[in-house]
């Protein structure tokens, strides 16, 4: 077994670490105070293939797979995450596209993004449901040839920048729970949408959140995705790619708390010696790094298998259970060991320890892993 990275993954992680140093890190303290999002910076990161990293060449992507986009993933978390949120959803919902849709609508949507002249987004969860997937109760009525879609949508990444959405709506409403869903290309200017920023959230600031509201807005039902009546199976296919990216935005999180904490660990002196000589802080750093190895085998192996056609979905949803925990746990720890400097904005753990939260909530709460994880268990 060969564990090592390929030249050409080193030379992208080295890349993507490089672009996070110069162009994230210092915008990074003005993004979260003022909640900005940089538009600039996703397109410089398109321009260097780091949008849609995964989607393979012929669609204007850089085709380097799942692996690939998680190493660029980790890196530019390792730096900022909330800057680095925003490139790596710039092609949130063009994994339903690729998954499910027609070549037209690949040849159409993914190229627009992957080179930065259009964000897309998903709008999926709503104000009364998120991890129940088939609670939503968005409606897309056929009239002729047209969906006419109302709802309401709630967190949307990129709900107010976004060129266009892929929408998760019923479109079967006699069928049974699980088979009254389709997804739908709905574009983000199309009349009887209203969108408005969600601000004042505790961490990732500089990514773009939103309530969506669609009032008898009307698309054409060619802007279908994949199957009518099979949207809620595409979606949970759809998350099941995604979990490693989250997982790996937890380890470059994790990383950069580490890095931070050894560093202060050396500088910073009590009782005439550097704080990092005590056993208690070697304890916490010893935690941190141990976790962080442990997460690094997840998020790459999952990745690894996706790209190898053989992907394992139960060990995605162990991946990104143990992300969002790793990305709190070396947070938490991380702050402790600054004391109480780690509490102010001067110091970057203090908006490490805001951003890692996140990680445990979106994309599937981690008791919604717990969850998929059981449930193999006990089929076995």
């Amino acid at each position: 077994m060969d564990f090592s990275l390929s030249e050409e993954q080193t030379i992208l992680s080295d890349m993507a670490y490089k672009f996070a140093k110069q162009e994230l890190g210092p915008l990074a303290h003005e993004s979260d105070k003022e909640e900005i999002y940089q538009a600039g910076v996703v397109k410089k990161a398109a321009e260097l293939g780091m949008v849609g990293a995964w989607v393979p060449e012929q669609y204007g992507g850089a085709g380097v797979g799942c692996m690939g986009n998680a190493l660029i993933t980790e890196q530019l978390c390792r730096v900022d995450m909330g800057n680095a949120s925003s490139i790596i959803t710039a092609s949130f919902g063009c994994e339903a596209i690729w998954l499910y849709g027609s070549e037209e609508q690949k040849q159409e949507y993914l190229p627009l993004v992957c080179s930065g002249r259009a964000v897309s987004a998903g709008a999926f969860t709503e104000p009364d449901a998120g991890t129940d997937v088939a609670g939503y109760n968005t409606r897309a009525k056929a009239e002729g040839d047209d969906f006419v879609i109302n709802g309401n949508k709630m967190f949307i990444t990129n709900g107010t920048v976004c060129d266009f959405f892929v929408v998760q709506a019923i479109t079967e409403p006699e069928g049974k729970r699980h088979a009254r869903f389709s997804q739908i290309i709905v574009p983000a200017d199309s009349e009887g949408i209203t969108r408005n920023k969600i601000k004042g959230k505790m961490g990732i600031r500089a990514s773009d959140t939103a309530t969506v509201a669609f009032e008898e807005v009307r698309v054409p039902q060619a802007n279908l995705v994949g199957t009518a009546g099979r949207g809620f199976y595409q979606l949970m296919h759809f998350f099941d790619t995604t979990r490693p990216m989250v997982a790996a935005q937890a380890l470059g999180l994790s990383q950069a708390c580490l890095e931070a904490a050894v560093k202060y660990s050396k500088e910073r002196q009590a009782f005439g010696q550097p704080i990092g000589s005590f056993q208690l802080i070697q304890q916490k750093l010893t935690e941190m790094a141990i976790r962080i190895e442990a997460l690094r085998g997840l998020v790459y192996r999952s990745a690894w298998l996706i790209d190898a056609g053989k992907p394992d979905y139960t060990l995605a949803a162990m991946a990104k259970y143990f992300g969002g925990q790793t990305a709190v746990f070396c947070a938490n720890a991380a702050v402790e060991v600054h004391g109480g400097y780690g509490y102010i904005e001067e110091y970057e753990v203090e908006r490490y320890y805001r951003d890692a939260k996140i990680l445990e909530l979106y994309e599937g709460t981690k008791e919604a892993e717990v969850v998929t994880v059981g449930g193999v268990l006990m089929k076995g």
